[in-house]
C-alpha cells in the first residue's frame, strides 16, 4: 500500500528475527531501509536479498553495547540518505539472570543494549528531526516481560521496563515537535534468537516450538511477519496522532486470572 513510501527508516538490531521482518516489510511498502547489526555476514546477506527484491537498503555495522555506535548507526544513514524519518530499535539481548546470581557485569551488559543503545539512537534521530523541523516516528520493541515477567529474566526486565518508561518520556517530551514515539511489548517469539535462548538456557529439544505452540491460547508463537506489519503501520502516517503508546502484542492478558 505504500505506507512507508520515499521514508527513510533504519532497524537497529535489524539483521535477523523481528528486526529482518520489519526491514522486509517496511521495503514493502516503500520505505529506504538501513538495517544495522554486530555481525556482518547476516547483515549483508539481507541487504542482499532486499536489492534483490528491488528495495534501496543499507547496512550499518555496529556493536550496540557501545552507545557511540548506537548513535553512529543514525549519524551513517543521515550521512548516506540526508536524513532519517523513522526508527526502530529491535535488538534485544535476552541472556538469564535472577535476582540473586546476576553479577554486576550481565546487568550493565543488559543496560547497555535494552536501554542504553535505544536511548542514544533515539537522542541522534530526534535532534536530526528536530534540526529539519520535520516529523519523524519511533518505535521501540520492548516485551510483556517488563510487566514483571519470569524470575530468571531479572536484568533484562528491569532494562526493559526502563525503555519503556523511556519511550512515554521522550514521546511527551516531542510531540509538539511532531515525532511520534511508541512501543510494542511483545511476547513469545518464533525467532532464530529465541531458538538458540531456549537450546542453550533450557535445553530445549529441536521441536521446542511445535511443543510451546501446543500450550498457547491461538496454538502459536507470536511470528515476526506480524509483528512487522503492524511496527510499520505504527511508523505510517496511517497510525495518525498516536503517541506514548506501549501496546501489548500478546495472547496472555495482562491482569487476567485462571
Amino acid at each position: 500500500m505504500g505506507l512507508l513510501d520515499d521514508k527513510v527508516v533504519l532497524v537497529n538490531g535489524g539483521s535477523q528475527g523481528v528486526g529482518a521482518a520489519i526491514a522486509r516489510a517496511a521495503v514493502r511498502e516503500g520505505a529506504v531501509v538501513a538495517v544495522s547489526g554486530r555481525r556482518q555476514e547476516p547483515g549483508e546477506a539481507l541487504v542482499a536479498e532486499l536489492a534483490a527484491d528491488g528495495g534501496k537498503a543499507m547496512f550499518v555495522q555496529a556493536d550496540l553495547a557501545d552507545a557511540e555506535r548506537a548513535k553512529a548507526s543514525v549519524a551513517e544513514v543521515v550521512d548516506a540518505y540526508g536524513r532519517i524519518d523513522c526508527l526502530v530499535n529491535s535488538a534485544g539481548l535476552t541472556s538469564r539472570g535472577t535476582l540473586l546470581d546476576t553479577t554486576p557485569e550481565l546487568f550493565d551488559q543488559h543496560i547497555a543494549i535494552n536501554l542504553k543503545a535505544p536511548f542514544f539512537a533515539m537522542q541522534a534521530a530526534v535532534s536530526d528531526m528536530v534540526a529539519r523541523k520535520a516529523p519523524g516516528t519511533i518505535v521501540n520493541i520492548i516485551t510483556s516481560s517488563a510487566h514483571g515477567g519470569q524470575s530468571f529474566l531479572a536484568p533484562y526486565v528491569s532494562a526493559k521496563a526502563g525503555l519503556i518508561g523511556l519511550t512515554r518520556n521522550a514521546a511527551h517530551a516531542h510531540r509538539w515537535d511532531r515525532v511520534r514515539i511508541n512501543g510494542l511489548n511483545i511476547g513469545w517469539t518464533a525467532t532464530e534468537g529465541e531458538d538458540a535462548t531456549q537450546k542453550a538456557f533450557h535445553g530445549a529439544a529441536d521441536d521446542w516450538r511445535e511443543q510451546a505452540a501446543a500450550r498457547l491460547p491461538m496454538g502459536k508463537l507470536g511470528q515476526p511477519d506480524e509483528i512487522a506489519d503492524f511496527v510499520v503501520f505504527l511508523l505510517s502516517d496511517r497510525s495518525g496522532v498516536v503517541t506514548g503508546s506501549v501496546i501489548d502484542w500478546d495472547q496472555n492478558v495482562l491482569g487476567g486470572l485462571d
